[in-house]
């Protein structure tokens, strides 16, 4: 039995396509999901979602004009995204719509944009390329990209957290201490489109988001501290990466579906039988009923 599982875990890695893949996810899992835990916390766990898709125009500009050239397209989908919030943000401030309200409208039609612009390429496959990703297509000039990437937004966070953190609970008293609280909300709202726009690769603009919020919303059911919920999000995205890649190897399944998918069951199983899940709220009714 033991011997089963370590081959399970092992053989895939005899090949080297599945290293880079295991090594992306990691880089991923490392990332991503601390995005996400800042975006529940805000509230804005739909803009995410959104913006995963608002990359999409910049991302098929950059690739009509230079094929595939996957920095440029990064770069395209970075330029995209940012200029989504910034007119999202525009937006709200003119006419008081909300934020994710003008976020949710604008990303339809950037996605609209996207599609009608990368069907001018007269390829289809790069289309799914671009929505759907390929983990494991990634190459090694491809996997330093998105460590280096990575490793900035994980950097950025590190040097600004404890501002983001006050910003995201009391933007108030963040502007009583001298700084600008609109300019770490631009901050992490550009760390959002940068987080999303090196998963694009991966798991494709559809499904960027997936490794974000998923692990920080399973993380919501079994923490109420800031760093217990960062914690569990990047084990659940680690989880769910390695598991679902192997998986997809050994069962012949699409990659990024596996991962996302094992990270929704983790958050199904979090809903039910965490302690802040259904379950969890249920049993602890009568036990406070009994202590007061």
């Amino acid at each position: 039995m033991l011997d089963t599982l370590l081959w399970w875990f092992t053989s895939p890695l005899d090949y080297a396509f599945m290293r880079r893949a295991l090594a992306a996810c990691i880089t991923l899992s490392l990332t991503a999901p601390v995005i996400g835990v800042l975006l529940i916390l805000r509230g804005l766990s739909l803009m995410g979602e959104a913006l995963s898709h608002a990359i999409l125009p910049g991302v098929a500009v950059s690739f009509l004009l230079a094929g595939f050239s996957l920095p440029l397209m990064m770069l395209g989908g970075l330029a995209a995204g940012l200029a989504t919030v910034a007119v999202a943000g525009s937006i709200s401030t003119i006419s008081g719509l909300r934020e994710d309200a003008a976020m949710a409208s604008l990303f339809l039609v950037a996605m609209a944009a996207g599609v009608m612009v990368m069907s001018l390429s007269g390829s289809p496959l790069d289309l799914g390329h671009v929505l759907f990703g390929s983990i494991l297509a990634v190459d090694t000039p491809t996997l330093l990209l998105v460590g280096v990437a990575s490793s900035v937004v994980l950097a950025t966070v590190a040097v600004a957290f404890r501002a983001l953190v006050v910003e995201c609970l009391d933007p108030t008293f963040l502007t009583l201490q001298g700084r600008h609280a609109g300019w770490f909300h631009a901050l992490f709202m550009a760390l959002v489109v940068a987080s999303l726009v090196i998963g694009f690769q991966t798991l494709g603009t559809l499904m960027a988001a997936g490794l974000m919020l998923l692990p920080a919303a399973v993380a919501r059911y079994w923490s109420q501290r800031l760093e217990g919920m960062i914690a569990i999000a990047v084990g659940v995205a680690l989880a769910a990466s390695v598991v679902g890649l192997l998986a997809s190897y050994h069962l012949g399944l699409p990659s990024g579906p596996s991962i996302i998918l094992l990270a929704g069951a983790g958050y199904l199983v979090s809903l039910l039988a965490a302690p802040r899940g259904i379950l969890g709220r249920r049993l602890a009714r009568p036990r406070h009923r009994a202590a007061t």
